[in-house]
């Protein structure tokens, strides 16, 4: 994983290229985007800061930690562990 910077919160990444928001983030605000890099790596960026930092992934990567969301593997993540 690696961070870059856009110069602008409406500078495209790749042509064609756009940012996407899930429609569930919309209620509370707390949001990421993703968007298709240049590269074929996948950007992630905070919604509420977008020409901040971009975590770029490859797409491996990125296949990886959709499998895992998928698979449960997060759904303990913020909680309290009991032991």
């Amino acid at each position: 994983m690696r961070s870059i910077t856009l110069r602008s919160p409406h500078e495209r990444p790749s042509s064609g290229s756009y940012w996407i928001k899930s429609s569930l983030s919309y209620a509370n605000g707390n949001c990421v985007e993703v968007t298709s890099l240049p590269d074929g790596e996948i950007g992630v960026r905070n919604s509420r800061d977008s020409s901040g930092p971009v975590l770029s992934f490859t797409s491996d990567e990125w296949h990886a930690f959709l499998g895992g969301v998928r698979n449960g593997e997060f759904d303990g993540f913020g909680r309290p562990q009991l032991g």
